[in-house]
């Protein structure tokens, strides 16, 4: 696929916002079922529970032998196991390695609770030690009171990095160009909805079966990239970053 931009390329980027994919349920096949991408497409960037309800009424027959508490410890137990093995999408280490060593300020904002998030990285302390401690928002986080699509995990991880992007109530014109400067990596359609809705600018990396569903929808992201070495930091105001090797897309 090749990328897809969407719009002109805003003034030059200041500090950049990660999320990072989560794994899906993988215990339906045990009773007999597959989850299409129609259905993960519908449970991304979803918090935990309300994505368990939304698989199950897709297959009630599940109901009659899993509460939906025993769907999502059966769950918790299996991502463990995979979460050891989970390796960073094709580019990301690269791409966070050379913004940190550019001097951009980088945050992560996911769906994943904490406890979740720590079962997820702390095999890969190569990348996720490069976000500061304190710019590392989660689900359950303080500063978050509602999940994506909306903009509050977004902005707080602006703010954690001492950006003035006012609240998602308020903003004033001199917090609308903060937030411009900024830029959101996603892979799923809640987070890029909850990165438009912040008013960053928004890269969207889906999976090639999630794009398939809906080839022209792009939702407002400003590209549409197959894999994160597509991202061509020279068009958004930087460098070329060190390590970072941008493969342009295959038309």
């Amino acid at each position: 696929m090749a990328a897809i931009s969407t719009q002109c390329v805003s003034p030059k980027i200041e500090y950049a916002i990660f999320d990072m994919d989560g794994l899906l349920n993988a215990i339906l096949g045990r009773y007999g079922h597959t989850m299409t991408w129609d259905i993960k497409a519908g449970v991304m960037g979803k918090p935990q529970r309300i994505a368990a309800e939304y698989i199950l009424s897709h297959f009630p027959d599940i109901l009659e032998k899993l509460t939906v508490e025993e769907f999502i410890e059966e769950g918790v137990q299996r991502r463990e196991e995979l979460f050891k093995r989970v390796e960073p999408m094709r580019g990301a280490a690269e791409l966070v390695k050379g913004l940190h060593a550019a001097g951009i300020p980088i945050a992560l904002a996911t769906g994943s609770t904490m406890p979740n998030f720590i079962h997820k990285t702390t095999h890969l302390p190569h990348i996720f030690s490069l976000f500061p401690p304190t710019s590392i928002l989660t689900a359950d986080s303080p500063e978050v009171k509602r999940g994506k699509p909306h903009p509050d995990i977004f902005l707080a991880a602006a703010h954690s990095l001492g950006r003035d992007v006012g609240t998602a109530d308020e903003c004033t014109e001199e917090q609308k160009e903060e937030r411009s400067r900024g830029l959101v990596f996603e892979d799923a359609r809640p987070g890029v909805l909850a990165g438009m809705a912040s008013g960053m600018n928004v890269i969207w990396v889906p999976d090639a079966e999630l794009l398939a569903l809906n080839p022209e929808e792009t939702y407002g992201a400003k590209e549409v990239l197959t894999h994160l070495e597509e991202w061509d930091p020279t068009r958004w105001g930087l460098p070329p970053l060190p390590g970072f090797n941008h493969i342009p897309a295959q038309p």
